[in-house]
């Protein structure tokens, strides 16, 4: 968790931080099927933050939405001041977002450093990209390992490191996740979120969609719970880890 969130950058007027990554009354439909309603999110410069939620609560789309995937049908997507509306992907992962998907989504056919070195696929800057892949070495050790290997035959723990590894490969300003602890033994769970936090801890901003609250908010520095497309609750994790309502409908207690 990184205490010092929103201190990296901050507005001209009064010292207030300055969000990269922001949705501003967004709504967002499938066809008639209304999904996100009024949404307000904003993620600010070395924060971890999550969003906790059931099933079909909307937290995917929301994902969508940030990277470009979804087009709201009303509301602003906002990147480092900028409506991003009708930005492509590309144009958000070059201007600083990037994903780690639900369930990896490696290209299995290709080696390791194949897929890491797609990552970079926007950037010029072969020093920098080199740097950086000596980064993802530090980080996963192991994936520097098996960086001749087909993805495909990697265990599911080591998918998920060389999938953040690609998303870093970027060189994000923040870094969406889409259920990290998806498919792994609760072992290997608890190994990828203290990752995430050292990720976070070296300045990197984190949004984490996430159905295990109690792991997500163990490392979160604030966290929002959305029902149905709106979000319920917005408050510290510490908070909302205290929270009855929270315990009861989220964290598996009566």
């Amino acid at each position: 968790m990184n205490t010092a969130a929103g201190t990296a950058e901050t507005s001209q007027v009064g010292g207030d931080p300055v969000a990269i990554l922001e949705l501003r009354r967004v709504n967002t439909h499938y066809g008639a099927v209304h999904i996100l309603k009024d949404l307000d999110l904003a993620i600010y410069p070395g924060e971890l933050v999550c969003l906790l939620g059931g099933n079909a609560s909307g937290k995917t789309t929301t994902l969508k939405t940030l990277l470009g995937m979804v087009t709201p049908t009303s509301g602003e997507v906002v990147l480092h001041g900028e409506v991003v509306n009708h930005r492509s992907i590309s144009y958000r992962v070059e201007n600083g977002v990037t994903m780690v998907p639900e369930n990896r989504r490696l290209f299995k056919r290709l080696s390791v450093k194949e897929n890491l070195i797609l990552g970079a696929y926007l950037r010029t800057d072969k020093d920098g990209i080199d740097a950086d892949l000596q980064h993802v070495f530090e980080l996963f050790p192991r994936v520097e390992e098996r960086l001749g290997q087909k993805a495909g035959t990697l265990s599911g723990g080591e998918q998920q490191m060389v999938a953040i590894g690609r998303a870093l490969m970027s060189k994000p300003k923040v870094l969406l996740m889409d259920e990290p602890s998806m498919g792994l033994a609760p072992a290997l769970v608890q190994q990828n979120f203290e990752l995430i936090e050292q990720i976070n801890d070296d300045g990197m901003a984190i949004f984490i969609v996430e159905q295990n609250a109690n792991m997500a908010l163990s490392i979160a520095d604030r966290g929002w719970v959305l029902q149905t497309g709106m979000v319920v609750l917005d408050d510290s994790a510490e908070a909302l880890l205290a929270n009855p309502e929270m315990r009861a409908a989220y964290l598996g207690e009566a």
